[in-house]
């Protein structure tokens, strides 16, 4: 009878659905949602596709070579050889532009992918064990928040050299703190919705009730959190390479053209505005993509 009922148990267990629609459908009606959505966000989903395309493509959209020198333009204003001038090296300024989202754009794309998987896995331990383990991830994520991610990377540098490594080891290291309290949160809501209660009573493994019901239903806000994360990687990258401490010659990109810029404002005033320009545009694209987010994923944003 027992054993009969166990079966029984674990048929009705396999069969029980998730509020929550699978994860491509949900993807795809919000990004068609996003698209729909206000002129800023349409922005932001352009801009940041327009990117991605244009440092994949560099190699064979650039009119020059990423290091190729014209040493009787040295410094030259922008002309229709090249577009938007060169630097103190006679490179292309627009060929160093285009090469120079590419390590703030992989900066985002690993330093979020590893804050987040880092995050959430904690964040989802400390909502579904609670008690002290609950009580010691979260005084933990408050310790790490205390400490700048930017001064970090100084420290590392200063300990094993500098290089791109140490701001995507910086993001890993602080950046968990707030996909863990925001996973946490969200875990506690549902944890004591009536189907999660219903799924622990028919003896759901917490491993299954985690895959299956509770993290498909905290997965909105983590979605919003990644967007703004992006972004603000890109900004630190831009500011650890500006200060010397991210990437380094004669690899381009935007934090260090703006390095370059700086300090021949006065001659060449274009490398500044340039590469400053980009690193704007692209932490205003993601901000801007996450405030469509935030507002479609909200409950309590009217529509």
């Amino acid at each position: 009878m027992n054993s009969a009922t166990t079966r029984m148990n674990t048929t009705s267990l396999e069969a029980l659905p998730s509020l929550a629609p699978p994860l491509r459908e949900r993807i795809r009606n919000l990004v068609a949602a996003l698209w729909s959505s206000r002129g800023s966000v349409r922005f932001g989903m352009v801009t940041i596709a327009v990117l991605i395309l244009v440092s994949l493509l560099a190699p064979h959209i650039a009119p020059y070579g990423v290091d190729q020198q014209d040493l009787a333009n040295v410094l030259a204003r922008p002309n229709a050889r090249h577009w938007l001038g060169t630097d103190n090296l006679g490179r292309d300024l627009f060929t160093r532009i285009l090469w120079g989202g590419r390590i703030p754009l992989l900066v985002a794309a690993v330093a979020t992918l590893v804050a987040a998987s880092l995050g959430i896995t904690i964040g989802l331990i400390a909502g579904l064990a609670g008690g002290w383990l609950d009580a010691l991830l979260m005084r933990t994520a408050d310790a790490f928040i205390c400490f700048p991610a930017l001064v970090f990377t100084l420290v590392l540098a200063a300990m094993i050299g500098p290089g791109i490594h140490n701001v995507i080891l910086s993001f890993a290291v602080f950046g968990w703190t707030g996909f863990a309290r925001i996973t946490r949160g969200q875990v506690m809501v549902v944890r004591e919705l009536q189907y999660i209660e219903a799924a622990r009573a028919i003896g759901m493994s917490r491993t299954r009730l985690l895959r299956h019901h509770v993290f498909p239903n905290v997965l909105a806000p983590l979605i919003v959190a990644c967007s703004l994360t992006a972004g603000g990687a890109i900004l630190v990258e831009a500011s650890a390479s500006f200060l010397g401490v991210g990437v380094q010659p004669p690899t381009a990109s935007w934090g260090r053209e703006l390095l370059t810029g700086f300090r021949l404002l006065e001659q060449a005033p274009q490398i500044a505005f340039a590469s400053g320009l980009m690193v704007t545009l692209a932490v205003l694209a993601f901000n801007f993509v996450g405030d469509g987010l935030r507002d479609l994923l909200d409950p309590r944003v009217e529509r």
